[in-house]
């Protein structure tokens, strides 16, 4: 006999057992979202940019998927950062706007004479929620941020809301002390001077997954990023002063809002460079990625919490042919790029038109990773994956809530867009704007005094919902004195706007020089 004759039945009975069992499934999918401050829509070179260059990021929307009507649920930051750590929208968990801007009789401080008083509003992310990472965490993931966080104080820090991993996350939401080390951060000490912030928030989150690369990981890579103050190197700078000079610069650069200046032109050159070193970064995890072999199970998410600056902050960037930016009421203040790489399955469609907000993330999350929604909490949110395999959603109202003046000169306003249709009512005169967003993607032609009845129809379904979620609104000052506004915004308009178009011609002079070393970039001139 021979010798190995003995063990051919357990043979056969194992090869018989492994092609009768069922098919293995595939793993449950890491997750890294990459999220972009106040980067705006026509922001990237796939989203049609003829100025700044974004190859990194734009492979994500190569290799994904591009939500086409991909909204912030804000037109500023904090709210929508609660939308997508929540699933809920801003009226329903309180913060209504970025935390750490005035409210009540307090807002007379700004010096602006407006008509109304911003409501109170929630400071802290609420700690009762289970947000994304909690519920990720309680299905066996490592989680991880890295950046802005911005939704409390020490208490309310990433730590306390379902993250393992905190590299930079804390109460501000800008970056203090620059985008070149020396900063300001208690929860990220700084490297070597001239250090890239940007780059520095990248490498944490490369450590994170090559450390965790044997097990599930959730990575949320929030980048302080493209918020002011901007600066950039002196390289950077320099290739994109010369592209302007070759694309041909224009005479003027804004246009008069009603409360602020507008920028109308994509060509400052140091606002270009930070741009490009945040993609720089993405394109370092990438590349994490794909050296350890992760890139064909991990989940790519890339979006912004708010528009491009076109007013306010830094002035830095055109929405057009979105109408206006970040703080505002319109579509260029909460269309954002909104891109999502699946590997797990070939999308149906490469764009998709349907449109889709930051509430969504976190049943989408969810259902990829094979573990039940949680409805209760992601209760404006909804799971995208039918989307992404070429079916539909049912069509369900998106609704917006800022009852503040935004920095930018946005006004008190909510909004409610369902299918095409957009409304915007004002909290200033109660007036209400309609607009079709498949035909009149600029926001030109106000049809409310047309369709009087859809207008309507839309404001009480806006209506019943803030008031379900008991939302808090703005209140006439009753020191209110229009001559003093008027005279405010005269100075504006004859001072302000004049000082910021001799500003933009100054970044885009042959001899520009910020007069500090390029913010300590400059590490050969720091050393000498």
């Amino acid at each position: 006999m021979n010798q190995y004759s003995v063990y051919l039945p357990l043979v056969l009975v194992l090869f018989i057992s492994w092609n009768c069992s069922p098919e293995k499934e595939n793993p449950p999918p890491n997750f890294l979202f990459i999220l972009a401050d106040d980067l705006g829509y026509h922001d990237l070179s796939c989203m049609g940019s003829q100025y700044y260059e974004t190859p990194h990021i734009d492979r994500i929307a190569q290799e994904g998927v591009i939500f086409t009507h991909g909204y912030a649920t804000c037109q500023v930051c904090s709210p929508s950062r609660a939308s997508i750590m929540s699933g809920k929208f801003p009226a329903r968990h309180g913060i209504t706007d970025w935390i750490g801007a005035k409210t009540g009789e307090r807002w007379r401080e700004q010096g602006r004479h407006n008509k109304l008083l911003p409501p109170e509003y929630v400071r802290n992310l609420p700690v009762d929620y289970i947000t994304l990472p909690e519920a990720l965490q309680q299905e066996g993931y490592k989680t991880f941020f890295a950046g802005k966080w911005h939704l409390g104080s020490q208490g309310s820090w990433p730590t306390d809301h379902g993250f393992d991993i905190n590299k930079g996350g804390w109460d501000v939401g800008s970056p203090r002390g620059g985008y070149f080390a020396p900063w300001e951060n208690p929860n990220l000490e700084s490297g070597e001077d001239g250090e890239n912030l940007s780059m520095r928030l990248a490498k944490e989150t490369s450590q994170f997954i090559r450390e965790h690369q044997d097990s599930t990981f959730f990575a949320f890579l929030s980048f302080y990023a493209v918020h002011g103050p901007i600066q950039t190197t002196r390289e950077k700078w320099s290739k994109y002063q010369k592209k302007a000079v070759g694309q041909g610069i224009a005479e003027n650069g804004f246009a008069m809002g009603k409360f602020l200046p507008i920028r109308q032109t994509q060509d400052n050159p140091v606002y270009a460079g930070l741009v490009e070193a945040m993609d720089d970064a993405v394109g370092e995890v990438l590349r994490t990625l794909d050296e350890l072999g992760l890139d064909d199970n991990t989940v790519v998410v890339f979006t912004s919490d708010n528009g491009g600056v076109a007013a306010g902050d830094a002035f830095a960037t055109s929405n057009l042919p979105l109408k206006a930016g970040k703080g505002y009421q319109f579509e260029g203040g909460i269309r954002e790029p909104y891109f999502m790489k699946v590997p797990l399955f070939s999308p149906a469609a490469k764009n998709i038109r349907t449109p889709v907000t930051g509430t969504d993330f976190y049943p989408t999350f969810l259902e990829l990773a094979g573990v039940d929604l949680l409805p209760e909490e992601h209760q404006d949110g909804i799971s995208l994956v039918p989307l992404l395999e070429g079916n539909q959603i049912p069509e369900r109202p998106l609704i917006w809530h800022y009852p503040h003046y935004g920095n930018q000169g946005g006004e008190p306003s909510s909004i409610i867009r369902k299918g095409d249709w957009k409304l915007i009512h004002y909290y200033e005169d109660g007036r209400d704007e309609l607009y079709n967003l498949q035909t009149d993607t600029g926001e030109q032609n106000d049809l409310f005094s047309t369709h009087t009845e859809l207008g309507e129809e839309l404001r009480s379904d806006l209506f019943a919902f803030l008031d379900e979620v008991d939302a808090g609104f703005p209140k006439p000052d009753p020191e209110y004195d229009a001559s003093a506004e008027e005279t405010y915004l005269e100075n504006i308009r004859t001072k302000k706007w004049p000082a910021l178009e001799e500003q933009r011609k100054r970044f885009l002079a042959d001899d520009y020089d910020p007069e500090n070393n390029w913010w300590g970039s400059d590490v050969s001139l720091i050393q000498d």
